[in-house]
């Protein structure tokens, strides 16, 4: 189950790493959407200088790590710098292989939407494995240890300026669109990693207490917490079964119950935050 976990975690950090590189080279940095972060700051250097935005976030994301190291020591991770240099080498080779000089279509919504999606989706896959893509991040974590500043509004502070920068790079479109796609992408990102750990928490009134404990230990690999109750009106002793499972094994174990006890009640919550065993360790 350890290895399951860890080789799970490995694989969303590498496919994270690759939406968020595709997100940025085909759609952000062709269009001028500077939705803030590294890749924000590359894209508006790549435009007033000769180096190319890939090499930028390069260059930004390995000496924000430096920098990491040397004000937070350990703080930065081993997760977070595997992370921030894939995607800079990906972001990077992909401009050598291959290289675009403008934006794939005619039509800035459509590529604000997958730029957005993509970035967003990469960048809570990369948070759900409890690691990041450094950049902006290690600069946001720094002011807090040493300025007291709070690491939301300082995060926040620093994308909207290099958002509102894409006014003067580049023009008014490319400005309203990366300020647009700053906010849309706050919302994004939460909603996805609340997605990521959806569970259902059930409780299960029933006088089938050792078959339906069992299907859920023997079958879903769940544990369970039961409780002798009494219904108030029918004055019947029955066993309420506490437990909590994925989202895609709700329906199997709600039907199950029902077959198991036609005259069981259920009660079914939803919860994306799930702490313990067999769930999240944080």
């Amino acid at each position: 189950m350890i290895k399951t976990n860890k080789f799970l975690r490995l694989l969303n950090m590498n496919l994270g790493c690759v939406l968020l590189a595709i997100g940025v080279y085909f759609f952000k940095i062709p269009n001028g959407f500077t939705t803030g972060g590294v890749s924000g700051i590359g894209t508006l250097l790549g435009n007033i200088t000769s180096i190319s935005p890939g090499a930028w976030i390069w260059i930004l994301n390995g000496a924000l790590l430096v920098l990491g190291f040397v004000f937070l020591g350990r703080q930065t991770g081993i997760k977070t710098v595997y992370c921030s240099m894939l995607y800079s080498a990906i972001t990077f080779l992909l401009e050598k292989i291959v290289p675009i000089n403008g934006p794939l279509t005619d039509q800035p919504f459509l590529e604000l939407a997958y730029a957005i999606l993509l970035t967003s989706i990469g960048s809570a896959m990369i948070f759900n494995s409890d690691a990041s893509s450094g950049g902006t991040d290690i600069a946001a974590l720094i002011l807090q240890k040493y300025a007291r500043i709070d690491v939301g509004k300082a995060l926040l502070a620093v994308d909207f300026v290099v958002a509102a920068s894409a006014f003067l790079v580049f023009n008014v479109r490319a400005g309203l669109f990366s300020l647009l796609g700053l906010f849309a992408k706050a919302f994004i990102v939460d909603g996805v990693i609340e997605s990521f750990n959806t569970c259902k928490y059930f409780i299960v009134i029933t006088s089938k207490r050792e078959e339906i404990s069992s299907y859920i230990m023997e079958n879903l690999g769940h544990g369970v917490t039961v409780s002798s109750v009494v219904g108030e009106f029918t004055k019947e002793e029955k066993t309420m079964i506490h437990t909590v499972c994925k989202r895609m094994e709700a329906i199997k174990l709600r039907n199950r119950v029902r077959q198991i006890d036609p005259g069981s009640f259920i009660i079914i919550t939803t919860s994306s935050e799930i702490i313990g065993r067999g769930f999240r360790s944080v």
